[in-house]
């Protein structure tokens, strides 16, 4: 359906959203030393994969695909060559929109890895060996991606990211889930963050220039955009708060995934949730009026790492050491609410290692060991934001005021924020004592409650939750990194 500007609305159901636990990896000699063997690592044999091939190239040969050559990477030192086969002509103008198009075709164009999407093939499990009719197959013997059983395109924008996640640590290069911007003395700034915890929402800003909103490299030079286009979360989203994304949201040719709207007027609805809470726009960057010509910048003076807390209990912004950054990258937390998924009931801890779990193809050490060296190399400073709920849990408290989280994502990547900070005593992080353009009383989340006591109970759980997830990275982290990790504290 085209929107009333001009926007192509695509419904996606029944799936809306990815399916980790339909992705697999071949595995083959190239690259089975390096994965990381895992429940988000699945293998399945090249002998099942050439199967499923052969079908879906019969598929194939029997309608219409649409084919386009791009590159992922603005760097030309790192970027890729790929070509992306659909079968719907929507998922090629998504593909066009989040990739990065040369100017002109090139004639000798060599892809270094093909996508075949074949969005209506259905795989069969018993005798593909997938999971179910769904799947996602990256091979890196023969450089193919095979994606089938799904019209979610956010498939194809994220196999490509695994592969990066792939290719360049093996080049020292770190790949990251974040988005970058940077200030008009060339501050970069980059923001880890999961889904729904504002990653995009706060690194479009009109005052700092954005360089990408979701996927990016750190190389020996600097950070490059993996991306030539936004494929933003749009569920609530606001004029006021949020006008760049808005306004590109409204633009003719944007894809909208799963957006409600009005049938007679093809008017947005975009805080109905009636089809999913994970409704998409994606579109070009030139669609933002204030980006980084070429996608690129120098290192980051400033990481923000950005969590929605729904127990109500991290404070709005701490000060990290070096090793507490590093920690909290490798615990990667955010939080479930209540009513987003079928069975919860109160607020759920996700922990997502590197802010991206699914994603991440070696051993989730080899890229916080990168991210450490590049800290300690450029002398990076560390901040964690909680833009979830204060005052009390999902539930009884209230969101932080986005006035308020942009407040205070600005003053720490300007460095206006005072050396003066309180001890917080269940996670041992420093709150700055004053942010400008923030009240006070809104820094130290226990202030906020109205009952002191609810709020150590609520701070201990959340502790030991941090503890029992970091069990797993505690025998292959340094000393330094262990001697931060967040121990339950008993009760007084």
């Amino acid at each position: 359906m085209l929107g009333a500007d001009g926007q192509l609305i695509v419904d996606t159901r029944p799936h809306t959203g990815r399916s980790p636990k339909d992705k697999f990896f071949v595995r083959e000699p190239s690259s089975e030393e390096h994965i990381d063997w895992s429940e988000s690592n699945q293998a399945i044999d090249e002998d099942r994969f050439d199967a499923l091939f052969d079908r879906v190239a019969a598929h194939f040969s029997e309608r219409e695909a649409y084919s386009l050559d791009c590159y992922v990477g603005a760097d030309e030192r790192y970027r890729m060559p790929l070509r992306v086969y659909t079968e719907l002509a929507w998922h090629n103008l998504f593909a066009r929109h989040l990739f990065i198009t040369p100017e002109r075709s090139e004639p000798n164009f060599v892809p270094e890895f093909t996508v075949i999407d074949a969005a209506l093939f259905t795989a069969d499990p018993q005798r593909d060996g997938t999971r179910t009719g769904t799947f996602i197959l990256v091979n890196f013997g023969r450089r193919i991606i095979l994606v089938g059983g799904t019209r979610y395109a956010g498939e194809i924008k994220k196999s490509i990211f695994t592969v990066m996640n792939y290719l360049l640590p093996l080049r020292d290069t770190l790949p990251m889930h974040c988005s970058a911007n940077v200030g008009r003395a060339g501050d970069v700034a980059i923001l880890f963050g999961l889904s729904g915890t504002g990653k995009t929402t706060l690194s479009s800003d009109s005052r700092r220039p954005l360089i990408g909103d979701d996927e990016h490299g750190w190389s020996a030079d600097g950070v490059f955009n993996f991306e030539g286009g936004c494929y933003a979360k749009v569920i609530r989203l606001s004029a006021k708060a949020e006008p760049e994304i808005w306004a590109a949201t409204h633009h003719f040719s944007t894809v909208l995934e799963n957006v409600v709207y009005d049938e007679s007027s093809r008017r947005l609805d975009v805080d109905s949730d009636a089809k999913t809470e994970n409704t998409r726009s994606a579109y070009p960057l030139e669609f933002i009026p204030n980006i980084v010509t070429g996608s690129r910048a120098g290192h980051p003076k400033t990481i923000v790492m950005l969590t929605a807390d729904a127990f109500g209990v991290l404070p709005p912004i701490a000060k990290l050491s070096r090793d507490q950054a590093m920690y909290h990258f490798l615990s990667g937390y955010t939080a479930k609410v209540a009513g987003t998924e079928r069975g919860i009931s109160e607020p759920q801890a996700t922990f997502s290692t590197c802010f991206g779990a699914p994603f991440m193809v070696h051993h989730p050490t080899v890229y916080a060991e990168l991210l450490g060296r590049k800290i300690d190399d450029h002398h990076v400073e560390c901040w964690l934001v909680n833009t979830g709920w204060t005052g009390g849990p999902y539930g009884v408290g209230h969101r932080m005021a986005i006035a308020h989280t942009r407040a205070m994502v600005n003053a720490a990547i300007e460095g206006r924020i005072r050396d003066e900070y309180d001890l917080e005593p269940f996670f041992g992080l420093m709150i700055p004592k004053q942010v400008p353009d923030v009240p006070s009383d809104v820094l130290n989340p226990r202030n906020a409650w109205p009952d002191r006591s609810a709020y150590d109970e609520q701070a201990r759980k959340l502790a030991q939750l941090f503890f029992d997830n970091f069990a797993r990275f505690e025998a292959h982290v340094s000393p330094a990194i262990r001697s931060v990790a967040i121990r339950p504290l008993a009760r007084s």
